[in-house]
């Protein structure tokens, strides 16, 4: 493996956040970065800090070149919960819109009654339009830390693409999907006293049954974009927490999918589990414990994927960064039976860097050094040493590319300069689920999927 860094742009000031995701500017592709001099700011009280920086928000081409940039400024908080970003193509002209939550009262960065679905022009950044953003139903009743959960993602129905808005994650939850003029097709209301399971902090699109219907997936509730009917919800009769992930895990051999989970608040066993395409739980795996983290990925050619996750006695968050406390890892084969892993793959992320069908695994994530680990021994094999926040394919390069960041403030794209693509990394790519996913800038969504297809 022979790493190259084929592009470098320094933003100009240290970087303590940054979320990356791939942009079409019509014939163009680009990347759409939100970035802070601050750690992430998370709204629950406990992590809470006050930033001393803004969000910024940019467009870079794949040359390293900023095409324009736009300073959010005091009123919107720099964390992913407060303000989530979208690259989106609503109006189907080929060219992606940007999304975003704005606050439009710059000395009340709280504000509810300041808040908007602001759409950017993704060429210039010049706003193009704006919208009440939806109020957290019985807001006065809820804690911060469940007012400030904010989701925006996208998907089709039958090739017209639909926005979706949400918000909540643990008690009240509103989801409302909008048509491409901006009228609103549907909105779905989930109290916190109904059945089932509460949302997640990873929301993937799937159509999941493949009848030219997206689905989304709410936790381990799947909802129709078309109307919001709901498909199904995972064991709706015993569950009423939430999940830290749930992942989508493509059988590459007949295209089917099941879901795997694996559960952060406190409630029933099994805290990790897996479930066909109906919702119907196939395995269950450990009784107790706060689960957190993981990933699907190939790890051997012919192979089914390999499952992880890892049990926390306690996390916290702040302008130091992300902390996991009394970390225990977990590895399960697709049927659920505990696999022997000979190293520690916590930090780490699946990344196909040279298109064989077979994932590396990067230690890249939270304070994770960037090196690329053989992923049936631990060793390193090579290093981009610095923290990964895009990994996935965003360039017309072999192979899956990484996204760097560096706390001087360089943004850096790394490719093998060996990779070849095989025919199993070309049918992926090529995957809606892929090419949907991949935009997602929320809780690290984008680098943990797409191991799982």
């Amino acid at each position: 493996m022979r790493l190259e860094a084929f592009s470098d742009t320094d933003l100009g000031q240290p970087l303590g956040q940054l979320r990356a995701a791939p942009m079409r500017l019509g014939d163009e592709q680009a990347l759409l970065l939100a970035y802070g001099a601050d750690y992430d700011v998370d709204p629950f009280h406990e992590m809470f800090f006050f930033p001393t920086d803004t969000l910024k928000l940019a467009v870079v081409g794949l040359d390293g070149q900023i095409v324009w940039r736009k300073d959010l400024g005091r009123g919107v908080v720099p964390g992913m919960s407060f303000c989530p970003v979208l690259p989106f193509d609503l109006d189907g002209d080929g060219v992606e819109e940007i999304w975003f939550v704005n606050n439009i009262d710059a000395n009340h960065p709280l504000s509810q009654n300041g808040r908007r679905l602001d759409r950017l022009d993704a060429r210039t950044g010049e706003s193009t339009g704006q919208w009440a953003w939806p109020r957290a139903r019985e807001r006065n009743k809820v804690a911060p830390g469940e007012m400030f959960r904010e989701f925006i993602l996208g998907g089709h129905v039958r090739g017209q693409p639909v926005l979706i808005t949400a918000q909540g994650t643990y008690a009240w939850m509103t989801i409302q999907a909008w048509n491409p003029e901006m009228s609103v097709r549907w909105e779905v209301d989930i109290r916190p006293d109904a059945p089932g399971a509460r949302g997640s902090h990873m929301c993937p699109i799937i159509d999941i049954n493949n009848d030219g219907v997206d689905e989304l997936l709410w936790g381990e509730r799947c909802i129709s974009l078309h109307d919001g009917y709901q498909l199904f919800c995972c064991d709706e009769d015993s569950w009423r927490g939430h999940s830290d992930m749930i992942q989508p895990v493509r059988n590459r051999a007949d295209g089917s999918w099941t879901l795997y989970t694996f559960r952060e608040s406190d409630g029933p066993a099994p805290r990790v589990a897996m479930y066909d395409s109906t919702g119907k739980r196939l395995w269950g795996a450990i009784d107790t414990g706060h689960m957190d983290m993981g990933w699907a990925a190939t790890l051997r050619a012919g192979e089914r994927q390999t499952l992880t996750t890892i049990r926390i006695r306690s996390k916290g968050s702040g302008a130091s960064g992300h902390i996991h406390r009394a970390i225990e890892e977990f590895t399960f084969d697709i049927a659920g039976n505990p696999v022997e892993f000979s190293f520690n793959h916590y930090q780490t992320l699946p990344v196909d860097l040279n298109g064989d069908g077979v994932h590396e695994l990067v230690r890249g994530l939270y304070a994770g050094d960037g090196a690329i680990l053989d992923p049936q021994t631990g060793e390193t094999i090579a290093s981009v040493g610095a923290a990964v926040k895009l990994g996935c394919k965003f360039a017309p390069h072999p192979g899956e590319q990484l996204l760097t960041m560096q706390p001087d403030g360089h943004v850096r794209l790394w490719r093998d300069l060996d990779a070849v693509d095989s025919d199993i990394a070309l049918a992926r790519y090529a995957l809606p689920f892929y090419q949907t996913n991949r935009r997602f800038t929320g809780s690290g969504f984008n680098l943990h999927v797409f191991g799982g297809v």
